[in-house]
């Protein structure tokens, strides 16, 4: 497949551009990439009559999919488009350069900008004519086609390993090594890191909280599995914060458990974990939780919950609560906090009744400003509105000593913060300075 080369002088300048979907075969002296560069030059090669030149540059992305545009050498070639160093773009087949319809379209786009024609060796027909746009159309979505149902067979694949109790691949965790000396690989247990599982597993149990356990492990030095890429880069080795200790005690590969979206099946490795006692953790861990993920475990709402950020950490602060002589009593506090303990940040918690009540408070007061009320009628028509500087640098000053129940939030108030999309940033002083403007435009 080929457009008509837009030449912009005597030499069509040609850049070959090869793919290949996996590292498989990379390494050897004759791969694809290298048999696609060939009959990539021999075309090139036999339109020499017409002023097609093959340019040195080689475009080879290897171990890349189609169906993604984070490639280094496509990246490459597109800026070397744009810088005009190119006037034709040469491939083996048009599924080399993407498998997706959508990519492939802002391609072309970035192509016709530049005056950049587009040729596969092995398709030949012409763009310029609408049959051939046409022909290009059904070639990609048979490309996108064939992508997903290789999709679909890698994942019955591993469905089907995980089935049968089969380390399927992932991230390498504590505990355990990858054997990979048959055709299938597998996990063996780490006797050096299965100590340090082990342990984990029974603190919990003593201590009966995931925090004391974080700032023992953290004491002792340890740190999460540290592994290698294929590519030879190291990952891994950060400190254990709550998340991790949690992800830890919860995963079943340390029971000799394999899980497969919501199922568990029975593992080839052997248990790190004793069965009965990842169920007791699991229990206690049930016992002690109080909420799931973003659901509110409470009745008061949270007004701020997502928007308040600590100045100190610049980490976002998060809605909880506490109770005692059966009275409940709710804060804000800096994630640091919560997941590696109080000594790790400065800023105290924020009574959640009296911040939310003065920035209600707050709100209300500005509403009634014309400018306030013409933007968010402008933004429920659907229009493009600019406010004013001084909306952008809005200050307040929140003195704690404030008292009384936070009142009820009416739907004007709540969706104007919601329209506003505001970002509250709290520094810790003899008073609580909110510093509010809008994060950014719809």
């Amino acid at each position: 497949m080929s457009t008509q080369p837009k030449s912009t002088g005597p030499k069509n300048r040609c850049a070959i551009y090869t793919r290949k979907s996996c590292e498989e075969g990379l390494d050897l002296e004759f791969n694809s990439l290298h048999a696609q560069r060939e009959s990539a030059e021999a075309f090139i090669a036999s339109q020499q009559h017409e002023g097609w030149e093959c340019l040195p540059d080689r475009y080879d992305d290897g171990g890349f999919s189609g169906g993604s545009l984070e490639r280094p050498a496509l990246n490459r070639l597109l800026e070397d488009i744009k810088t005009g160093r190119i006037d034709c773009v040469v491939v083996y087949k048009v599924d080399r350069l993407s498998r997706s319809l959508l990519d492939f379209s802002r391609i072309m786009e970035t192509f016709d900008k530049h005056g950049v024609s587009f040729v596969s060796v092995t398709q030949q027909f012409n763009t310029t004519h609408s049959m051939g746009r046409l022909t290009l159309n059904i070639l990609l979505s048979f490309a996108q086609f064939e992508r997903e149902i290789i999709g679909e067979r890698i994942r019955d694949k591993i469905a089907a390993q995980r089935r049968k109790g089969k380390w399927a691949g992932g991230v390498l965790i504590l505990g355990y090594d990858v054997d990979r000396s048959n055709a299938s690989p597998k996990l063996v247990i780490n006797a050096e890191e299965a100590v340090q599982v082990r342990r984990i597993f029974s603190l919990y149990q003593e201590l009966g909280s995931l925090l004391p356990v974080v700032n023992e492990v953290n004491k002792r030095g340890w740190q999460n599995k540290v592994w290698k890429t294929k590519k030879g880069l190291t990952r891994g080795g950060k400190a254990f914060d709550k998340c991790s200790i949690y992800s830890l005690l919860t995963n079943p590969l340390y029971a000799g458990l394999i899980r497969h979206k919501d199922l568990l099946h029975k593992g080839e490795h052997e248990n790190l974990i004793a069965p009965e006692v990842f169920e007791a953790v699991q229990k206690q861990l049930r016992q002690n939780g109080r909420g799931k993920g973003n659901h509110l475990i409470n009745k008061h709402g949270a007004l701020l919950k997502s928007l308040l950020h600590c100045s100190a950490c610049d980490r976002a602060m998060v809605h909880t609560f506490t109770r005692k002589d059966e009275k409940q009593y709710r804060y804000y506090t800096c994630t640091n906090v919560i997941k590696n303990g109080r000594g790790k940040c400065p800023s105290p918690n924020l009574p959640a009744g009296e911040i939310e009540q003065a920035v209600i408070e707050q709100i209300r007061a500005i509403g009634a400003d014309v400018e306030i009320q013409n933007q968010v009628a402008a933004q429920m028509r659907g229009e493009k509105y600019v406010p004013p500087t001084y909306l952008k640098n809005w200050v307040v000053w929140v003195e704690f000593d404030a008292t009384g129940e936070t009142k009820c939030l009416d739907h004007c108030v709540l969706n104007y913060l919601l329209r506003m999309r505001y970002v509250l940033y709290i520094a810790f002083s003899a008073a609580c300075v909110v510093r509010s403007w809008p994060a950014r435009t719809r």
